[in-house]
């Protein structure tokens, strides 16, 4: 089932030479990619937040309490 902004945009692109055609398909296969790489990336990371947020308030309740050091990276 298209929507009809999908029926539009196919009508448009059937007026095109075959060439334009395809090269228009390849333009939107990258882009819709990157727009299911970025809702992957929203996934993945809507659950961490959460947690992030609480690792950064408990490193600012430590820093607060004298409890943090600088870190030495050459320990790393």
């Amino acid at each position: 089932m298209s929507s009809t902004a999908i029926t539009t945009v196919v009508k448009m692109m059937e007026s095109l030479p075959i060439e334009v055609q395809d090269r228009i398909a390849e333009h939107l296969r990258e882009y819709i990619d990157e727009l299911q790489d970025e809702i992957r990336w929203n996934r993945a990371f809507k659950g961490t937040q959460s947690k992030l947020i609480a690792a950064a308030k408990q490193a600012k309740q430590e820093i607060a309490e004298g409890k943090a050091s600088v870190m030495d990276y050459d320990q790393l």
